[in-house]
């Protein structure tokens, strides 16, 4: 069991994996910006305040424990002084980043190509340049993220809202679950540097989900949006074959029926 893990930024994916975190780390504190409001849940022991913008939080962060740093690593100046503060005690380093990250261009391929984790990255975005200074410089893990769902975060109120229609654009997801497991194997056996893709492996069209939600719940979307973008096809295989392990929500319409009707 390690000693300490730091969870920089928590939100929606660090609410689930507190308690897997007490299974790996005899101690595990949460940051964030404002922790008597959002971290009330916790010892106070458990939480201190975090801000990447105000260095004066920085020093409060215990020497040598194990960080996960789950929030946007912009801006990449703040990101770099940070970082070189960090340089100064080993720990084991996983950033969340996300596939946003890969640059495919104007590309109208259909279906679109598969994207490994050798792909192109969009290095213009602030984002994607402070998660390669901490995976070059400090050897930190990234893990690029599809989009996350789960219990409170569900793909239907996206469709009643209206922030998607039925389109034929691939989108790629991750069960919020599955993702936290995936934060803790790569903290514990991740290659420190490298870069995985985190997603269930199945590419669909928001077509072939509005389709679904139409025919179960009667759910339609609230605006039409008439989205051409082909989307993303990403490649998520490097998790089971070099973390060792397999996604246990791969069937998405079973899983949003587990959330629709808990």
């Amino acid at each position: 069991m390690r000693k300490t893990l730091i969870i920089l930024g928590s939100g929606y994916t660090a609410r689930i994996l507190f308690p897997l975190a007490a299974r790996h780390y005899h101690k595990f504190i949460a940051t964030s910006r404002d922790p008597e409001k959002h971290l009330a849940h916790l010892l106070p022991e458990q939480r201190l305040r975090f801000d990447l913008a105000q260095p004066d939080t920085w020093t409060s962060l215990p020497a040598s424990a194990d960080i996960l740093w789950c929030f946007p690593a912009a801006p990449p100046d703040f990101v770099q002084q940070f970082g070189e503060r960090l340089n100064t005690s080993p720990r084991r380093l996983v950033v969340l980043g996300s596939t946003s990250a890969y640059d495919v261009g104007h590309s109208t391929e259909y279906p679109p190509a598969w994207i490994d984790e050798a792909a192109p990255i969009d290095l213009t975005k602030p984002r994607v340049q402070g998660e390669e200074y901490l995976r070059k410089a400090l050897g930190a893990i990234v893990l690029r993220v599809a989009g996350i769902y789960g219990p409170g975060r569900n793909p239907l109120d996206w469709i009643r809202k209206g922030r998607v229609g039925s389109s034929r654009k691939y989108v790629n997801l991750i069960h919020v679950e599955d993702l936290a497991s995936i934060c803790l194997a790569a903290l514990e056996r991740g290659t420190p540097g490298e870069v995985y893709n985190v997603s269930d492996g199945t590419p669909r069209t928001w077509k072939q989900i509005c389709k679904f939600a139409q025919q179960r719940w009667g759910i339609m979307p609230s605006t039409s949006i008439a989205d051409t973008e082909p989307g993303k096809r990403i490649s998520a295989g490097k998790p089971a074959h070099s973390l060792g392990y397999e996604i246990r929500h791969q069937d998405l319409l079973s899983e949003l029926t587990k959330i629709q009707n808990p």
